[in-house]
């Protein structure tokens, strides 16, 4: 769903007919929509639940129904302990510190794992799943300390979710932190009876890597939007030669980012004076400028990579073990393992690094004389005003940041569990620090619009493109000229955080998320 449909109230996003996607994540989570099971799922939530007990019933060693936990699967759990075992499994995985994540993260991440159960696989009692329809709906969002998971099945974010389902832990419930108990209590939301399997099927999952990966990927797409906008907006300001954009070149290179990059700089170009010959005030650029297509083209590539894998999450079974109902069978699975997910928020983080080091040296570029031809700093007032000096600072602050978080951060190497899980790809960190990168990349185009706007109103008659002369507008209905000097932190601040709310796609301007590459 668009951003100009989530204006209004939003409607109920029904899950379990088709598969859900990233979008209905973010109205779940952005919005606070309530949701609603299809009537397709309780049958398949019981047919599975069936098969649960049968093989209980013939007493099958199964993982987390007859059997302990991680290093304790060579525990066979007796038929009377396997109750109590349930909510005991739950209160000892819940050991997560740190910040807690947002009611934001909350959602996103009860809504990831909804969606999962929705599937059928896991064989849960069909009243959690009502259950945490129900808490969402009525904005009972658990506290969840954010470090605890390594991203093989997401246990301890899970763990402290669902405490409040067995009358622990503690969750936000109108406006104030309540224990877990009381804030089901005052929601009207009756405590489930945890039955066999139960506490492994509400833990065993992905869903705080799944659910920030939605919200990270909507903020990647925005960020990658306004950078290559920025970029664009800073070759009129620069008078650039616009040959490298040259189709043919594109087509003789053969490469698909550089022909993504080529297309979409060229589409918001289009009608520029700069396409004329002669135009341009150099036969040859610095490369901040050059390689802005082949740069900007793969951070395209590598950010609908980064959103397919989440997609295919959210459409994917991650339970194990995972209950095929046609087989009346259970088996073990590795289908929560995330090494794919955290592989490519990994490449879409350092594709925008790249897209990030580009948009600083143009914005320091632009600011000097022997570069632009045009004042220092981009005030006409010389010594005496500081113009843009000090936002140099932040732009190289901003930089810095990002090269630093799109270093990867790497396989898991420590054993733990007695040496059952010797690996994992780390997910949810490196979810999080993408979503970091994303974050300071906006922050970093809005700047840079900012100063390529003034720069193209010190140029004075010169004619923009589509987008471009759309990308003017959108700075300008934001942020005014610089004349006298200013504070100009918040100005940028106002800017990006209108980036992020999606204003610049509903401007029409910046492209789609990067499907076209």
């Amino acid at each position: 769903m668009p951003d100009a449909e989530r204006a209004g109230q939003p409607a109920p996003v029904v899950l379990g007919d088709t598969s859900q996607g990233i979008e209905a994540i973010l109205v779940i989570a952005l919005d606070s929509a309530p949701v609603r099971l299809h009537e397709s799922v309780a049958p398949r939530l019981a047919a599975a639940r069936a098969v649960v007990l049968r093989a209980l019933e013939r007493g099958d060693s199964v993982y987390g129904l007859t059997t302990g936990l991680g290093a304790a699967v060579d525990t066979r759990l007796d038929a009377d302990a396997i109750p109590a075992f349930q909510a005991r499994a739950i209160r000892a995985r819940a050991v997560g510190v740190g910040e807690p994540l947002s009611t934001v993260e909350v959602r996103a991440m009860l809504a990831a794992r909804l969606v999962a159960i929705c599937h059928g696989a896991s064989g849960l009692s069909p009243v959690l799943a009502q259950t945490i329809a129900a808490m969402l709906n009525a904005g009972v969002h658990p506290v969840v300390r954010r470090i605890g998971s390594l991203g093989e099945a997401d246990l301890s974010p899970l763990a402290q979710a669902f405490l409040p389902l067995i009358g622990a832990g503690e969750a936000e419930f109108g406006g104030r932190v309540l224990p877990g108990g009381e804030a089901m209590a005052a929601a009207r939301i009756a405590l489930p009876e945890l039955g066999p399997k139960d506490g492994l099927a509400l833990l065993n999952a992905n869903s705080q890597g799944v659910g920030l990966a939605a919200l990270a990927a909507d903020a990647l797409s925005k960020a990658l939007q306004a950078g290559i906008l920025a970029g664009a907006l800073s070759l009129e300001a620069f008078r650039a030669n616009l040959s490298p954009l040259d189709t043919d070149l594109a087509t003789m290179r053969g490469m698909l980012g550089h022909s993504a990059g080529t297309n979409r700089l060229r589409a918001l170009l289009a009608g520029s004076d700069l396409f004329e010959a002669g135009m341009a005030r150099r036969v040859q650029d610095p490369l901040s400028f050059r390689c802005l297509a082949p740069v900007g083209g793969h951070a395209l590539r590598a950010v609908a990579a980064a959103r397919a894998a989440v997609e295919a999450e959210l459409a994917a079974v991650c339970d194990s073990p995972a209950v095929l109902v046609a087989r009346d069978l259970m088996l073990s699975s590795v289908n929560f393992d995330t090494t794919e997910l955290a592989l490519t928020f990994e490449a879409a983080g350092l594709a925008l690094s790249h897209l990030a080091a580009t948009s600083a040296a143009r914005i320091v570029k632009l600011m000097s004389p022997a570069m632009s031809d045009l004042p220092r700093f981009l005030t006409r007032h010389g010594g005496s005003h500081s113009g843009f000096a000090t936002s140099q600072k932040t732009v190289a602050a901003l930089e810095a940041e990002i090269r630093h978080l799109a270093l990867p951060l790497g396989a898991m190497t420590l054993p733990v569990a007695d040496g059952v899980e010797d690996y994992a790809p780390m997910t949810p960190a490196i979810v999080e620090k993408t979503h970091a990168i994303a974050r300071r990349l906006t922050r970093l185009a809005a700047i840079e619009l900012v100063v390529a706007a003034e720069a193209v109103d010190l140029r004075g008659a010169i004619t923009l493109g589509r987008g471009t002369a759309a990308a003017h507008r959108f700075v300008r209905a934001h942020v005014d000229r610089l004349d006298d000097d200013r504070p100009m932190g918040r100005e940028y601040e106002a800017l990006a955080l209108a980036i992020e709310a999606g204003d610049l796609i509903r401007a029409g301007m910046a492209g789609n998320d990067g499907s076209d590459a």
